[in-house]
């Protein structure tokens, strides 16, 4: 078998997972979600669904990305069929892995398509910050005109794909490495820099408001709220723990494929989520907010939903001292978290090319910048959002906890238990305590079950399934014109067809190089 890439250096890796993990989600998704779901009421599920969900789900794809790695496989397909192999017989372990093959590739292509935009946002942004654009502007307006106007939305976002590009096609250790190594550490001190000029506002417009009321929001337990809407915000929690994770996109499993057979997984596993949590929680949960009741009061704040980041808070730059300077900063933070998050979803599909069909890597990323350019048009071209938010529905929250369910069933379930811990604790740093096995084995699978359950219940019950009237009106928030009904039903043919293209590829790639073991129906190869 020949040498696959492998990290340089440990240091590295941690950052790449912290980068594919701190990402948009961090910083512009997070205060939104806060916002909408009660502030202080959403932070008590956030972090029952962070002990519960996301770091066992963490360790798993951790454990099944090396255990995959060592077979010389970076996509899930071949990583499923390995590891339910263990459990029945490889023509049902093929099942499981087109399953996850099927998933991964769509939450990777589809993702990108849309999240590689709001990237393109961020660059625009820091420009328009630099030149004062948007001062003295309708900043709601302002952000309007701008994803109307085409040609600016496919400059900042082709620019975008292009460092993508070039990031991506010189490998992991020459590429993604590096790239990571400047952009993080300068991450965090833009974030910390913010924070600090967050927290040193006081009150600029109005004595009543101020940063410090913004904290309070946050951080003071409103058990009135939670439970008036229990149901509603322990989803939407763990919905955020698994999208600023990078959980269930097949990504972790990809980035942990490049280890070696005896790297650990356990403390890098609980790095990558402690070093999210301080970029998410501490630095995201101090920025946006804060900034927004001090300039804006706590009512338009918590109005500012999915556009906090490019409508409300430009808003606030433009009214404050050197605001060219901390809005540049701002968005050039979102756009270097969204960047290194970016390679990630970008490399699973080049791994995709370069192992399964054996294009050489350079080749491979050309073809899928292709492949993601053309898949991205439809957002980029569509000014109402609607086509993006569509995807977000289903893509951005759903597929992720199905794709983790699965997690569960193939690397915990089908792998055996004793045989996944024994593998997580392989040249492990930590010894992850007993007690935690139930919770990875039982307790985090039926609460995916019971997330998934009641999202799909809440889909049904919003006439999501049949689009309905109430459901672009009051869910997506869109008029109910033929124009958006047809975005919407363009969105799942695209879903549906990906969904597809990914179940072949998956199925190619297992029966290339165990076709025999399947015509046997035997387990053959074994490292």
């Amino acid at each position: 078998m020949e040498q696959r890439d492998q990290w340089a250096t440990k240091l590295g890796l941690i950052l790449a997972m912290a980068g594919n993990a701190i990402g948009l989600g961090n910083f512009w998704r997070f205060p939104y979600q806060l916002a909408s779901n009660g502030g202080g009421a959403f932070m008590i599920p956030y972090f029952i669904a962070l002990f519960f969900l996301g770091i066992p789900v963490m360790w798993i794809e951790w454990t099944t990305g090396r255990y995959g790695g060592k077979y010389g496989h970076g996509t899930i397909g071949p990583m499923f069929y390995l590891m339910a192999r263990e459990s029945v017989k490889p023509k049902t372990a093929l099942i499981f892995g087109i399953i996850g093959g099927m998933l991964a590739f769509s939450v990777a292509s589809l993702l990108s398509s849309y999240y590689y935009q709001v990237i393109g946002w961020s660059a625009a942004y820091t420009y328009y910050s630099l030149t004062g654009a948007y001062f003295g502007k309708d900043t709601v307006q302002f952000f309007l005109d701008y994803v109307a106007n085409t040609k600016a939305v496919i400059f900042f976002w082709g620019l975008t794909m292009v460092l993508l590009g070039i990031a991506v096609g010189q490998g992991v250790s020459k590429g993604i490495e590096r790239w990571v190594k400047v952009m993080m550490p300068l991450l965090y001190v833009f974030a910390i820099l913010l924070v600090i000029r967050a927290l040193t506002l006081g009150s600029p417009v109005k004595p009543e408001w101020s940063s410090i009321k913004g904290l309070e929001y946050i951080w003071k337990p409103d058990f009135q709220t939670l439970s008036k809407h229990f149901f509603k915000i322990s989803l939407a929690a763990a919905g955020q723990i698994f999208f600023t994770l990078s959980l269930g996109m097949g990504i972790i499993h990809n980035y942990a494929s490049y280890l070696g057979p005896e790297d650990d997984v356990a403390l890098s596993g609980l790095a990558t989520v402690s070093l999210n949590e301080f970029a998410e929680v501490v630095l995201g949960g101090s920025l946006a907010i804060p900034i927004a009741f001090a300039y804006l009061g706590p009512e338009q704040a918590i109005k500012g939903g999915v556009g906090l980041a490019y409508m409300a808070l430009p808003n606030v730059f433009a009214n404050m001292p050197a605001g060219q300077i901390f809005g540049a900063m701002w968005f050039l933070l979102l756009w270097f978290a969204g960047f290194t998050s970016a390679i990630a979803t970008y490399n699973y599909l080049v791994a995709m090319l370069e192992e399964d069909i054996h294009i050489e890597r350079k080749i491979g990323t050309w073809v899928v910048w292709i492949f993601l350019f053309i898949l991205g048009l439809p957002v980029a071209l569509d000014s109402t959002l609607a086509y993006l938010s569509e995807l977000d529905m289903w893509v951005g929250s759903y597929f992720l906890v199905l794709l983790g369910l699965f997690d569960v069933i193939v690397a915990v379930w089908l792998f055996k238990p004793d045989n996944f811990w024994e593998e997580l604790h392989k040249g492990a740093y930590i010894k992850v305590p007993e007690w935690f096995k139930p919770i990875i084995t039982y307790i985090a699978p039926l609460f995916m079950i019971i997330l998934l359950g009641g999202n799909t219940y809440d889909y049904w019950k919003n006439g999501a399934f049949s689009v309905s009237k109430y459901y672009v009106t009051e869910v997506l928030k869109y008029d109910y014109t033929p124009e958006i009904i047809s975005l919407i039903t363009r969105a799942r043919i695209v879903i549906f067809i990906i969904l597809i293209i990914g179940a072949i590829e998956a199925y190619l790639a297992i029966k290339k190089k165990y076709g025999e073991e399947l015509e046997k129906n035997e387990v053959i190869i074994k490292v």
